[in-house]
């Protein structure tokens, strides 16, 4: 098996997560509508706290489901996403470091993982969210992780 450089439950960028944007200009905030305002939610600013519950999931090939709940824990941080109609209601466990994007003012956290990876990921369960299962997520992601090239693998 190769090295990983991939951690799995570590966002790959924190600033998502707080406000994620640099721009403080007002270039960078909605165009103004007919009546002065903007139809999309502001976006966080930055170093502002922010909650993912209820943001939208976007997989590399389309849509998988909401946001239910979310953890920025150290070596730990997730989403869980309920994924409707789409697995029959299921809910699916995605570690922080699939995380490529978050998109505030749309309200969409996009994963680099297709539909079928997801799908196919260990089953969640919020009973048995042990440490032998989050290995066996952890695993499951990482193995299917390629480092950008030119990067220097490590041994996890």
């Amino acid at each position: 098996m190769q090295p990983s450089m991939f951690d799995p439950w570590a966002w790959r960028d924190p600033s998502a997560l707080a406000g994620g944007y640099t721009q403080t200009t007002p270039s960078a905030t909605p165009p103004d509508g007919p009546d002065g305002g903007h139809d999309a939610p502001d976006a966080p600013g930055p170093g502002t706290p922010v909650d993912l519950v209820g943001y939208h999931v976007q997989a590399t090939d389309g849509r998988i489901g909401t946001i239910d709940e979310a953890s920025n824990d150290a070596d730990a941080g997730h989403v869980v996403v309920d994924t409707g109609p789409w697995i029959f209601g299921q809910k699916v466990l995605l570690p922080a470091g699939t995380v490529a994007h978050v998109d505030h003012q749309e309200r969409v956290v996009h994963v680099d993982r297709t539909r079928q990876e997801i799908k196919d990921a260990p089953p969640f369960d919020p009973e048995s969210a042990d440490a032998e299962y989050r290995e066996r997520v952890g695993n499951y992601y990482a193995d299917k992780y390629l480092p950008p090239p030119g990067a220097t693998p490590r041994v996890m």
